[in-house]
């Protein structure tokens, strides 16, 4: 009751559900810019990118490490998305990601910032929308590729948790 003598009752409105819309990515789109990796010299954060001139997707990379000044170039044309007991490596010189944990179901990896900040919208989002298959003639986008232990509602949290650790502990480079 309040002062006047009136009951008020309090009507909660449900929430409404957040929303992601797939931006119809595909897993080249995010290689074909730089990669965050784990320096093979020093361990620490190096960058895989385009080698100096090149334009296309399959073209030479390079590895530069700001720590150690570690350099490395690879001629291009081959790409390997996953190195050996399936761990998540950049796809030019097979190193381990920088942006990459592991739970109990298995491995929460990006190849940037970018790339994580997707598929923590994605992995957060209660409605998740896609455009059908024939719209846009691609039938898999990156975002529907992901594995279903990661798309499922019960390990939500867990995933959530992983994701906010890898952008917590990775300082972010321009």
């Amino acid at each position: 009751m309040t002062s006047t003598g009136v009951r008020s009752h309090t009507c909660r409105m449900p929430t409404a559900p957040s929303r992601f819309r797939d931006p119809r990515t595909t897993k080249y789109d995010y290689v074909a810019r730089s990669i965050l990796v784990r320096c093979p010299v020093c361990a620490g954060q190096a960058q895989v990118v385009r080698a100096a001139g090149e334009h296309g997707l399959w073209g030479p990379r390079r590895l530069s490490c700001l720590h150690c000044g570690a350099s490395r170039t690879t001629a291009g044309g081959t790409l390997c998305f996953y190195g050996p007991a399936y761990e998540p490596t950049d796809p030019w010189l097979g190193l381990p990601l920088w942006l990459c944990t592991r739970t109990r179901h298995g491995y929460v990896w990006a190849y940037h910032h970018e790339h994580l900040t997707l598929l923590r919208q994605f992995v957060a989002a209660t409605l998740r929308e896609r455009a059908p298959w024939y719209d846009t003639g691609q039938k898999m986008t990156a975002m529907a590729r992901l594995p279903r232990w990661m798309t499922k509602a019960g390990n939500r949290a867990e995933v959530l948790r992983a994701i906010d650790r890898l952008r917590a502990g990775t300082p972010r480079r321009t």
